[in-house]
Formats: C-alpha cells, sequence, structure tokens
C-alpha cells in the first residue's frame, strides 16, 4: 500500500473519473498485522480483534496512503443516520458521512454489505455510506443524497460487496425491499420456498437512479468468493473490516502533490 492511486496488496483505489483532488478506494485484508480470524488488515474496533493491533492497522493505513487526517471511523447500526463532518469525530452513530471540506476522510466499514462513495461533478463534496438491507430500506441512500447541495450532478462507486449467487436472504428481505422501492423485485431470483438471491448492488442502482444519479461504476468485486483479498461475514462469521475511504486533498497536499 505504497501509491493512493495505485492498485497494490492493501489497497484498492476506485475506478471512475472523480474530479481532481479527490481520492478514494477500499482496502483488502493484505496488509497489517491483525492474527485469524482477522487476518490480516482488519480495521474495526468492534469484532473482537485485539485493540493494539487495530491501533497499528489504522496507524498503517493513514501511513502508507499518505492520509490528511485519521479517518471519522463510525459506530455503524445499520441506520439510515448520515452525519454532516466538518471536524475530525471519532465514533459518532451513523452509517454515513459527508463532508465539503478538504482533508476530512470520510470512511464506512464493511464485509459482505456495500460501501457507497459519493462525490459531485464540481469535487466539493464528498460521502461514504455503509449500505446493507436494513439501512437501504430506511433510506441511507436518499438521506446521503441529500446531503449535497440540490441539483448537484453526482458519481458514485460501489465497492466490493457481496454478490447474488452468494447472498441468499428470506421473504422478509425481499418484501421489505419491494415495499421500499416497487421495482426492486427485478434484483431478486428466488431459489427456493421463501429464499431469494439477492443483487445488492442492483438494489443500489435502483435507489440512486431514482435520486438523478446515473454515472454509477461497479467494482464488481465479491466479498465472499474472494477469500485471499477480501473479508466475508457472511463466508466466515467471525472475521475482519475492510475500509472504504474517499477524501479531498487540501491545499497544501495538493501542492505536494504537483511537486513530486
Amino acid at each position: 500500500m505504497k501509491n493512493r492511486n495505485n492498485p497494490d496488496a492493501g489497497w484498492l483505489p476506485a475506478q471512475w473519473p472523480a474530479p481532481h483532488g479527490i481520492h478514494a478506494g477500499t482496502t483488502t485484508r493484505c496488509e497489517g498485522t491483525s492474527h485469524p480470524p482477522y487476518d490480516r488488515f482488519n480495521l474495526a474496533m468492534h469484532v473482537g480483534d485485539r485493540p493494539a493491533q487495530v491501533d497499528r492497522n489504522r496507524r498503517i493505513l493513514r501511513g502508507n496512503l499518505r492520509l490528511p487526517a485519521d479517518p471519522v471511523w463510525l459506530a455503524q447500526t445499520h441506520s439510515n443516520h448520515v452525519i454532516s463532518v466538518s471536524s475530525n469525530l471519532q465514533n459518532p452513530p451513523a452509517d454515513g458521512a459527508c463532508t465539503g471540506k478538504a482533508g476530512i476522510v470520510c470512511a464506512v466499514l464493511t464485509a459482505d454489505c456495500l460501501p457507497l462513495l459519493l462525490c459531485n461533478h464540481t469535487g466539493t463534496q464528498i460521502a461514504a455510506i455503509h449500505v446493507g438491507w436494513k439501512g437501504y430500506c430506511a433510506g441511507i441512500i436518499a438521506n446521503a443524497i441529500r446531503a449535497f447541495p440540490p441539483g448537484e450532478l453526482l458519481m458514485a462507486w460501489l465497492g466490493p460487496c457481496i454478490r447474488a449467487d452468494h447472498y441468499e436472504v428470506g421473504g422478509d428481505v425481499y418484501a421489505a425491499c419491494v415495499r421500499y422501492i416497487d421495482t426492486a423485485g427485478e434484483a431478486f431470483i428466488q431459489n427456493r420456498t421463501d429464499h431469494w438471491l439477492a443483487d445488492l448492488a442492483r438494489l443500489v442502482t435502483l435507489d440512486l437512479h431514482r435520486f438523478g444519479v446515473n454515472q454509477i461504476y461497479d467494482s464488481k468485486l465479491c466479498t465472499y468468493t474472494d477469500a485471499d483479498r477480501f473479508f466475508s461475514h457472511r463466508r466466515n462469521g467471525q472475521t475482519g473490516r475492510m475500509a472504504s475511504l474517499i477524501w479531498m486533498d487540501t491545499p497544501s497536499s495538493a501542492a505536494h502533490q504537483k511537486n513530486q
């Protein structure tokens, strides 16, 4: 993880045409110091890993990516709560963070849920959203989009998540999604009685389209099948978490990059 703009063992930059000065992507499990079942680059404090190991991993993350500040780590609860961040808060209860301030690093932790990163076309506002089915049905994507100024053109990056072939859900999840968006049924395939395969990325895309976000870039990466690079709660149960990050350059960091 030596270059924020190039993929390597520990970092996958978002593949999207974000404005200059916006950096985004997701970590993998391939760096770090955590021991099984959190091996190796677990960045979550709430999963049972030793806090000292997580702290060390977070220091590696900040140092290798040359982050302008510690990420704003959220206390995620599968809610629809999106906070606006203007200072380096730690552990606020929310499942999304947005900011218009350079140097603030928005972050979400995932191990099957979908990390959704957003920015506007002018490169002046960003957001990171943790999308599981509960937050999805509670309208977290709508809340994230409303955090941007009205009429802004937005683009979205969909990070690694569990994909439909491995995401079996019950009829309760299917019903909740269809109640939220009546076209959500197209993101499900029934595979047995009262059980469905859910396409989380498709669900997110449908909701983004409802709010006029059509510039969508899907990583198409599956946390369940790619065990070498990604944690998966559905696959392993007790496990670590990846971090998906987005931030805007400060004037000083932009000048530093220009002079390199």
